[in-house]
Order: structure tokens, then sequence, then C-alpha cells
């Protein structure tokens, strides 16, 4: 439930070209996904007193602000060009208004460790749109098996045997359709801004900033101002756009820097395991046995349609973070 991040190129860069950071990438890999497992308990916290739409304006608005501080610190100016501004405008849309709210409203009536479990769905929808939108993505026995065996989870952590019994569908739909529009979103700016000579950290600034106008105007048309403005649900919005969006963007795109796409997208992996931790214990959310079965089977096939064949060199190429062009890299995560 991707903050935004930075490009994945094709190699990891050396030691000696990657600043030192004060920690450990390990740790800053172990806070990214604690941050991005939260996400989902912070999102349900806050529908309980904010309506969707409120939410996810204020996620926005907190998130920008992280972000554009990082971009007065560094200096970074915004983009320019109508064109860029255009599409930017669309990838706002597609991976951060869109999806942010679809969970949102999702979390409503489905826990927030099955909004998390949906949200591993990305890599396989986005090896899916992959096979058909970007021709030189060309599919293996490894990853067609890896798109069947994931979504064979998701069968099973909805519980088709039962007919879906005691599954609220609406939700969950929605939650999938999240999930999806990410990937949707990475390919689109694949297509537009690949190669663009903006920072990373440029274009994140105006995209978010795009998002956030998008919601500034969408939630007055469907809200009415909160009566009230309840001390934890606040500090849940504002902890899911600071630290699960803002912080989670600068997170990854050091993570990216210091080693490189295939090791700082295993952060996917952790974050429905949080995500389904966090509901349980601390909002007391049920959980039968074939949410984490299931789970299990999505996160395994999610790994392998990640999977890129060896080089004639027997090494492995490294695999592009969920489809991101060379030259910048979206929202990725809740």
């Amino acid at each position: 439930m991707s903050s935004s991040a930075p490009s994945s190129s094709s190699t990891a860069p050396t030691a000696s070209s990657v600043p030192r950071r004060v920690l450990d990438w390990r740790l800053r890999f172990g806070l990214l996904s604690l941050v991005w497992g939260f996400s989902f308990l912070f999102m349900k916290v806050g529908t309980e007193s904010f309506a969707p739409f409120q939410v996810t304006l204020g996620r926005l608005v907190f998130g920008t602000a992280v972000v554009a501080v990082a971009m007065a610190v560094k200096r970074e100016r915004l983009p320019r060009g109508t064109w860029t501004w255009v599409h930017l405008a669309v990838a706002g849309l597609l991976l951060n208004a869109l999806p942010f709210s679809l969970f949102a409203f999702s979390e409503l009536t489905i826990p927030s460790s099955l909004a998390g479990i949906c949200n591993a769905t990305s890599p396989l929808w986005g090896m899916a749109l992959s096979l058909v939108a970007l021709s030189e993505d060309r599919p293996t026995r490894r990853r067609v098996a890896g798109l069947g065996i994931g979504f064979l989870g998701v069968l099973t952590v909805l519980g088709v045997w039962q007919g879906f019994h005691g599954l609220d569908v609406t939700g969950t739909a929605l939650a999938l359709l999240a999930s999806l529009s990410y990937p949707v979103g990475w390919i689109y700016v694949r297509r537009t801004l690949a190669g663009s000579r903006h920072s990373h950290l440029s274009l994140t600034g105006a995209q978010l900033g795009l998002a956030t106008v998008q919601l500034a105007v969408v939630t007055p048309l469907f809200t009415s101002v909160p009566t009230s403005f309840p001390v934890l649900p606040l500090l849940a919005v504002a902890a899911l756009g600071a630290l699960g969006t803002g912080l989670a963007f600068l997170i990854q795109y050091d993570l990216v820097a210091e080693v490189g796409p295939t090791t700082a997208q295993m952060v996917t992996y952790f974050t429905p395991v949080i995500a389904t931790a966090a509901g349980v214990a601390l909002l007391g959310e049920s959980l039968s046995w074939s949410t984490p079965v299931g789970a299990a089977v999505v996160l395994a096939g999610a790994a392998l349609t990640q999977a890129r064949p060896r080089s004639a060199r027997g090494g492995t190429t490294p695999a592009p973070a969920a489809g991101a062009p060379t030259g910048v890299r979206q929202e990725s995560r809740v």
C-alpha cells in the first residue's frame, strides 16, 4: 500500500556509490514492513470516526507534507512540462487517490487483516497485466504457475468452498480493485514517464500533491465536515499519512538505492503478515485457518511471478520492483 518509491534499476548500486546510512538497511527494511503492515490498522481506526474520503484526504495531506519537507531539505524543485504534470495527475489517481480510497471504503465492512492480504495480490495483477500490456515482459512457465498458485491462494482466503459464507463480497471486491489499481498505474507510468530527467523525489512530491488536490475536490462533494475530531482516529490518520505514505517513500527510496530493487521489494511479503498480526492482536479481529494458509499461498505465487530467468552467465537478473520503469518508481503499497 505502497508509498511512492524510487526507480528499480537493472543492477544494484555498488557499496562505494551509496552514502553511509545511520541505520543498517535491515533495520530500515523492518521499519518499512511495520509501517506498511500497520497502515491497514490505521485505516480501520480512522474510518471508525471519519468518512473514507476524509481518511484518504488526511493521509495524502500528511504524506505530501513529509515529502515536501524532504524536497525542501534537499532543495529539489517540482518537475516542469505540461505533459509531465498531466501524466503525474493520472499516476496520482491510479496509484494514490483511487487505491487509498478503495481500501478505506473496504475497511468499513472487512477486517484490516483481510485488506492487507488483498493488497498482497498486487504482484499477481501486475504480472497478468504486464503479459498483455508490456511486449518486453515475456511469460515463463514458472511465472504463469505463480499466477495460478497466487489466485488459488486468493480463493482459499475467500473460502470459496463455503460459498463465501460470512464474507462481505463488496468490501473484499473493493480491496482487490485497490490492489489492481497499483499495477495499472505502474504500467501507465512505465509507458509515459520512463527515463524522466526529473528526480524520484520531485516526481513523487508532485504526484502526491496532485492526488491531494483530487481528494480535496471530491471529499466535500460526498461528505460533510466532521462534528468532532476524536484523538485516536485523528492520530491514526496522521500516522497513516506521515508514516505509511511520506516516511515509507523515503525509507524505500534509500533501500532501493542501497541494496537494489530485488531485495527492497521483498518487503511486500512481510506486509500482510504484520497487517494480520496487528488486526488480530490489537483490534480483536477473528482469524480462521483459511486466512493465513491462503495468504501464504498468495505470497508464494507472488514470489514466483517476480522470478526472472537466469542470465547467460548463470547469474540472476534482478526483478524490477513491481514493474516500475527506469527513472521513476511509484507508490506501490498501502
